[in-house]
């Protein structure tokens, strides 16, 4: 944490005296509220609330999606009051006052700021009172109304406010403290048997304005100054420390008065605030403390402790990284038991859910524990990135998220060094972009803004474009410059846009910059001029080599190469692309591809000589060869694969089954790559093999092609699954290395899913000894996804009910994680359709968990057609939550016409209800793809299969 001078006395009174003030006029609120709602419904949504007057100035009628620039906020000063008791109606609310100081900027006659959902108070029949400071006269009032679509609040002036000056807007409101999981909203949960009710915030991108009038824009930074009323037996936490707390009476009851220090310069979308009933443990030294707050229960167990450490561990390695200090003098890292995300950066008060911040190591496996350090990293990250440095609108928000996910791999390489982290990032980010920027829907890192408006428009770019593609070429860059260089214009960005936005400009401009400092590095032009090709056009290339001429071509990769691509580019989808390679075993080299195709006469090469492009994967660009070079390729993976990179093998395999679903190579090439895994013992290139198994599974399972493709994959981990158990001594100790542990997980997965009688028996036999004992657990954490749900699969209802009554028992989210995905794999209709009802009961799975649910009952093959007829069946009362994805998930398996049919019959039925246009576009597309590649496709498959493997295996 960064070096922070305390408060000063001085200081510290004229922040609660502000407060105080603020809290004088609030009370003033509830003492009139009951008179107030008689005469407005609490619950009346604000464009149903009646305006003042009509406004007649050509300014009145503001109808523009984004905010005039004739005003810049500056200071708020907000009391808020989130009831954690039902009204008599049954309706939990909130109460607040806030007062905005703001400057003009410009000369006008409006006010134009954020308000949606809030009911607000009327001051002489106007929504806000108005003053200014050191003007000639105060601003008078002409009316005041609400815009519904806009989400905005008006007032209308009789006169202008003046250039330069400051102005003050204050308003009281109320609101619906809903559990829909954004804005100011409440979350249940159970403690010891008890229901307990807490209050917390997710403002991102655009629910700052549900909570209060605001300037709700990334762009409008200010400070803050929060006072927070609650019960006075609980806490109340926000971006900043606490400075005073206080006990009044207010509506007949003692409530204790929270009032925080003033925050920095911020962005509304990083405001936080919580109500609960949490206990926490703290880590503290000169810099300031860190501390993990979570269920008392959850504490008390100890499942706090990993997260404090690393936390603490990370900020100091952070600050030295960036050369930069952590602002504040406090970080709260908190676990939200209902939480819709994975984790929000909220500046100072961070809340995740609770898999992503609670870890034991005696319950929680491997991958856990992963999940956790790379999250709190990531979270970590964005205090500099995004929270300290700001993309100036959400068309840029790689800037926040591409930044926070690849440093995220520096943070998790700083507190766990042995895992070696940073070459997951190629499986991690690389293909996980590379899987929604081959499609002809995707978009660049950096849209022009007039195309991101609306929160729906916003809400589509957290996607694997915005966090995985902006990492992945960052990852670029830094093999295009060094790691170093890199990091020195990282520093010069943070220093020099401290408190301020930034622009993918700003970012160019400083690299220019600093790359001028470096003559060491030799490009061959601009940085700017080449990675604008990287960031303002979608998609990335296929490069193709041919090494019996040397022609080397570049061509936009679609998944789907009919598809059309709606978005044009001033590029003509061309990059100028790094391209490393190696001859056979030579030593690596490099070049670069500017135009659409051209000749380099090194890459030629002879008979038994072969051409390896892109090492490593460090550029963003998939490669294919010439049919010779791909079969010299595959011969030296039989012969001896350690001579190529691992990172290389995985890719040789993912690269080949893309290009063969985009119909640029055969299927029998991409499954030919897997034949030597035999002798393969690394996790990566197995890892690849098996995630685009997947997508054949998907594809065959319900078909005769699904008996010979477990039975190939069987015999070619049949080595593996011999050395794991040598190495784990027959399954009773786990491997030392971290990807070690992973392949061993892989291995049991396909072996047991393979119907391997002895894995099979090693894992019904361990979960009936659960059962026999259930304080007693025999299956290692790592283990547990596979083994309960082999054993489910295997079992009755009996395997089914035990693992739901553990499921209902445990204290550890991850744990209940995974025995909520193995009730997902019993193969009887009647209990996966009691599955599927239990997930609509929120006392049974909670809401943040339905989603995940469904599409894991839909994963299993026997759940998938319950899965859409349960889907269709109650879409009805489904549409009312924000279920994005849930159509996406359930319809991954539609491969035929009579699944096509009606997936656009349940668009065209349900047209109000469903997600974006565009999303809707792209399942359709998948579908048909899906149709048209099995069609293509499943001769060769079969055939290629049935040779491969024993007749008695099929």
């Amino acid at each position: 944490m960064g070096k922070k001078t305390l408060v000063s006395k001085g200081l510290a009174g004229i922040v609660i005296l502000l407060a105080a003030t603020t809290l004088a006029s609030f009370v003033a609120l509830f003492v009139d509220y009951s008179q107030y709602r008689e005469t407005h419904n609490a619950t009346v949504a604000p464009e149903d609330i009646p305006t003042s007057t009509t406004p007649t100035t050509p300014w009145g009628q503001w109808s523009e999606i984004r905010l005039p620039d004739t005003l810049a906020p500056e200071k708020y000063s907000i009391t808020l009051w989130p009831r954690l008791t039902p009204e008599p109606n049954g309706q939990y609310i909130f109460k607040g006052s806030s007062s905005v100081s703001f400057r003009c900027i410009k000369k006008t006659n409006i006010i134009v700021i954020h308000s949606y959902n809030l009911n607000l108070v009327t001051f002489d029949g106007f929504h806000a009172k108005l003053s200014g400071r050191d003007v000639p006269s105060q601003p008078k009032i002409k009316s005041t109304f609400f815009t519904k679509d806009t989400q905005y609040l008006t007032v209308e002036l009789k006169e202008n406010l003046i250039p330069d000056k400051l102005y003050d807007l204050y308003t009281e409101f109320s609101g619906e403290l809903s559990d829909g999981g954004n804005g100011l909203y409440r979350t249940e949960y159970m403690e010891k048997g008890k229901k307990k009710i807490m209050a917390t915030t997710q403002m991102q991108p655009t629910s700052a304005r549900k909570t209060f009038p605001c300037f709700d824009e990334p762009s409008m930074k200010a400070k803050y100054n929060i006072t927070l009323i609650h019960e006075s037996n609980i806490t109340a936490l926000s971006n900043t420390q606490n400075i005073s707390s206080a006990i009044k009476t207010l509506e007949g009851g003692r409530r204790r008065i929270t009032t925080f220090e003033g925050t920095e310069k911020m962005s509304t979308y990083v405001l936080a605030f919580i109500i609960c009933d949490f206990k926490m443990i703290s880590a503290a030294d000169e810099r300031g403390e860190v501390r993990v707050w979570a269920r008392t229960s959850a504490i008390n167990d100890g499942y706090g402790n990993y997260s404090l450490l690393i936390a603490q561990k990370m900020t100091v390695f952070f600050e030295s990284l960036f050369e930069e200090d952590y602002v504040y003098r406090k970080a709260d890292h908190i676990a939200i038991p209902d939480f819709y995300g994975g984790a929000m950066e909220n500046w100072g008060l961070i809340t995740y859910r609770e898999t992503a911040l609670l870890f034991d190591a005696n319950i929680s496996s491997l991958a856990d524990q992963e999940y956790v350090t790379s999250v709190v990293a990531h979270e970590l990250a964005h205090q500099w990135f995004g929270n300290l440095v700001t993309m100036n609108w959400w068309n840029e928000l790689w800037l926040s998220e591409g930044f926070a996910t690849y440093f995220s791999y520096f943070g998790v390489n700083a507190v766990e060094s042995s895992w070696n982290f940073k070459d997951f990032m190629v499986h991690k980010e690389v293909y996980r972009a590379f899987s929604q920027d081959a499609l002809s829907f995707s978009h660049p890192l950096s849209s022009p803004d007039k195309e991101v408006n609306t929160p729906g428009e916003i809400d589509l770019l957290f996607d694997h474009i915005s966090y995985s593609k902006g990492a992945a070429v960052l990852r670029m860059l830094s093999y295009m410059v060094t790691e170093d260089v890199l990091l020195r214009a990282v520093k010069d960005y943070l220093e020099i846009l401290r408190f301020k936005t930034a622009t993918s400009k700003d970012l160019m401009d400083i690299l220019n910059k600093t790359l001028n400092k470096n003559q060491d590095v030799t490009l061959p032009a601009e940085i700017g001029v080449i990675l604008d090709r990287w960031i303002l056009q979608m998609g990335f290339p296929v490069v193709t080599i041919n090494t019996t001429n040397g022609e080397i071509s570049q061509k936009h990769f679609l998944l789907y190469p009919d598809s059309v691509v709606h978005r044009k580019s001033k590029f003509n989808y061309t990059w100028i692309v790094p391209i490393t390679w190696i001859k056979s075993e030579n030593a690596q080299s490099m070049m670069w591809l500017w135009n659409s195709t051209e000749i380099y006469s090194n890459m030629t090469s002879n008979t038994t000589d072969w051409v390896l492009a892109n090492i490593n994967v460090t550029g963003y660009y998939r490669v294919n060869y010439d049919m010779s070079n791909w079969q010299k390729l595959l011969g030296q993976l039989q012969s001896n694969h350690s001579v190529i990179p691992v990172i290389n093998r995985a890719q040789i395999i993912d690269d080949s089954f893309h290009l063969a679903r985009a119909g640029k190579v055969p299927i029998t090439l991409a499954l030919n790559s897997t034949k030597y895994l035999v002798n393969e013992t690394e996790y990566l290139p197995w890892k690849s093999a098996l995630d685009n198994f997947e997508y054949l599974s998907l594809m065959f399972d319900r078909t005769e092609i699904y008996g010979p493709m477990q039975a190939y994959l069987t015999e070619q981990v049949d080595p593996l699954y011999n050395f794991y158990q040598s190495l784990t001594f027959n399954w009773t100790q786990r491997p030392e290395e971290f990807t070690d542990q992973y392949n061993e997980v892989n291995v049991l997965s396909i072996a047991c899913n393979s119907e391997n009688e002895e894995c099979q028996t090693l894992a019904t036999s361990l979960y009936s000894q659960w059962m026999s004992n259930s304080s007693l657990n025999p299956i290692h954490p790592n283990l547990r996804t596979t083994f309960y749900c082999t054993a489910i699969a295997a079992g009755g209802v009996k395997e089914w009910d035990f693992a739901w009554k553990m499921f209902k028992e445990t204290n550890l989210k991850a744990e209940a994680d995974k025995l909520r995905y193995a009730m997902s794999c019993s193969k009887y209709v009647w209990i996966l359709s009691r599955y599927l009802q239990h997930s609509l009961n929120r006392s049974m799975i909670q809401e943040s968990d339905f989603v995940s649910t469904v599409a894991a009952i839909a994963s299993n093959v026997v759940g998938q057609s319950l899965a859409w007829d349960f889907m269709q069946t109650y879409w009805r009362e489904i549409s009312k939550k924000s279920h994005s994805g849930l159509l996406e998930s359930v319809t991954r398996r539609f491969s035929s016409l009579m699944e096509l049919k009606q997936l656009e019959e349940f668009i065209q039925d349900n047209k109000g209800s469903l997600e974006s246009t565009q999303t809707l576009q792209q399942i359709v597309q998948r579908t048909k793809e899906n149709i048209k590649w099995v069609n293509s496709n499943r001769e060769a498959v079969s055939n290629w299969l049935l040779a491969q493997t024993r007749p008695d295996a099929n």
